[in-house]
């Protein structure tokens, strides 16, 4: 099978790679490189770089009505053609079509609050604070901003922040997985068909050297990082010591805390939705059901009907979860089922092996239920980022609520109950920054805000919503005193933008 290049997109055109160095992408349904990334060396990240530097200015004293308006248009074309998004997500990640139309369809409702940007842009002003002193506040965009996207959600993590730093007036630099990097430029190539300047908006490719390049630039303002903790940690680390707003959200390790009056069939589907989509490849994704007994084997046996149900295979095809996103990291989520057989933990369904709709070359790796995992184990204390579905028994909500609030990470949790006191006494003892009540992955809708505690965020801002805004501006405030009125002449015009 022949490759293709994957070019950088800088100043509003493809740009080939110049350094010499690439990285292959996979399909991983058939296991077979496909393309071939170009990977940016320091001339490269400087061209970038100064192509969104140049592009700034003329972009940020736009008219807001210009800039939501891009947006907007943005959002129809994406609304339009987002099935050939999808076909190219799926090609290069795995995931099956319909999530794939499902990230892009997350992702356009933060196009969408972005298209009203305008009521969050607003100011405050107060008159006559001080005899004929007026005082106002203004908010306005910072310049240059990176963002730098993981593998797992190609189309829905950019445009988390894309489209609220663009309608701020900011200027963006892209840096993408390397895994599946085609998504940016079907990206890049609408946000000009929508009108955006040459510029304003640029994908750069690349590895370790191009994240470095985007961290210490001093043109580059803020940074914007969904990742793996440590990962998230060293870009806070660099990105803060060179003087950048960053916000760096990190790995999860997510709970789903059942109680005996749960309704175990709603908690069966939910844990097999929430463990299994997108092949665990989810920060999101619920990794450990904490069962307070004595539900444990009733819920693990109607977990099991489930399982036996889903159907395995590539992606394009009718299928219900494809392959993971590349072979080592197959073989490193298999490495913890082996893992947990060996730390003592019951490996109820083995996910190695399995029967498959698809090329027996993929990246194949079927839904893992193991239980009593030990919570000293690797497989309870790491992020495995695969379709690996732990059970952890507890006696009590006291002791499943010390559990979760013991671990390391505090993303996403979930609770099932009927009982609303329980729910209300969980939300508020919970240490995590995403809760669901019956609901197993609790991604806020786009006016509210993503984020987590402790080791899943570093940095004090979450992405979207209000503090996305607030991330991508900064306030101005202004006092201000006339001594003498003026006067514009007469114009019975309608104002224009």
């Amino acid at each position: 099978m022949s490759t293709s290049a994957v070019p950088h997109w800088i100043n509003g055109h493809p740009t080939p790679g110049a350094s010499g160095r690439t990285a292959p992408v996979y399909d991983p349904a058939l296991g077979v490189e496909t393309k071939r990334v170009a990977l940016a060396n320091e001339a490269e990240i400087e061209a970038a770089i100064a192509s969104a530097h140049a592009a700034y200015p003329e972009w940020r004293d736009a008219s807001l009505a210009k800039r939501t308006a891009v947006i907007f248009n943005f959002r129809e074309i994406l609304n339009a053609r987002k099935g050939e998004l999808a076909e190219i997500i799926t090609s290069e990640h795995g995931k099956v079509v319909s999530d794939a139309l499902g990230e892009i369809s997350r992702g356009q409702e933060v196009v969408e609050f972005a298209c009203g940007l305008n009521q969050m842009l607003k100011g405050d002003f107060t008159e006559n604070a001080s005899t004929g002193v007026d005082v106002y506040s203004i908010r306005q965009p910072l310049g240059v901003v990176g963002i730098i996207s993981p593998f797992n959600f190609p189309a829905m993590v950019p445009l988390w922040f894309i489209p609220v730093a663009l309608a701020a007036g900011n200027s963006v630099v892209l840096k993408p997985s390397e895994k599946d990097p085609s998504a940016a430029i079907w990206m890049a190539e609408a946000l000009k068909e929508a009108g955006l300047p040459d510029g304003v908006f640029t994908v750069l490719q690349g590895d370790k050297l191009a994240v470095d390049g985007l961290l210490t630039h001093p043109h580059v303002k803020a940074i914007s990082f969904v990742g793996s903790t440590p990962i998230a940690q060293y870009v806070y680390e660099t990105g803060t010591k060179h003087g950048k707003r960053v916000q760096a959200l990190g790995g999860a390790k997510n709970h789903m805390l059942v109680l005996p009056d749960a309704d175990l069939d709603l908690v069966a589907d939910s844990a097999v939705n929430a463990g299994f989509g997108s092949a665990g490849e989810r920060c999101m994704a619920i990794s450990v059901v904490v069962a307070v007994e004595p539900v444990a084997d009733a819920l693990i046996a109607k977990v099991v009907e489930r399982m036996a149900t889903l159907k395995i295979g590539d992606g394009r095809r009718n299928c219900d979860m494809g392959p993971l996103v590349t072979r080592e990291h197959r073989d490193k989520v298999a490495g913890y089922i082996e893992l947990a057989d060996t730390d003592g933990a019951t490996i109820v369904v083995d996910g190695r092996g399995i029967n498959v709709d698809g090329d027996a070359n993929g990246f194949w790796l079927g839904p893992t239920l193991i239980d009593n995992v030990p919570t000293t184990s690797r497989v309870y204390t790491e992020e495995i980022f695969g379709p690996v579905l732990s059970v952890v028994r507890v006696p009590s909500y006291e002791a499943g609520v010390k559990l979760i609030n013991d671990g390391a990470f505090g993303n996403g949790t979930a609770i099932f109950t009927n009982d609303g006191g329980a729910a209300r006494r969980f939300q508020n003892e919970i240490e995590v920054g995403m809760v669901g009540i019956n609901v197993p992955i609790p991604v806020p809708v786009a006016y509210y805000s993503f984020g987590g505690f402790k080791s899943s965020i570093f940095g004090d801002t979450k992405a979207y919503g209000a503090e996305g805004v607030h991330f991508f501006t900064r306030s101005k405030t202004m006092t201000s005193r006339w001594l003498d009125p003026s006067h514009g002449g007469i114009n019975l015009g309608f104002p224009q933008n």
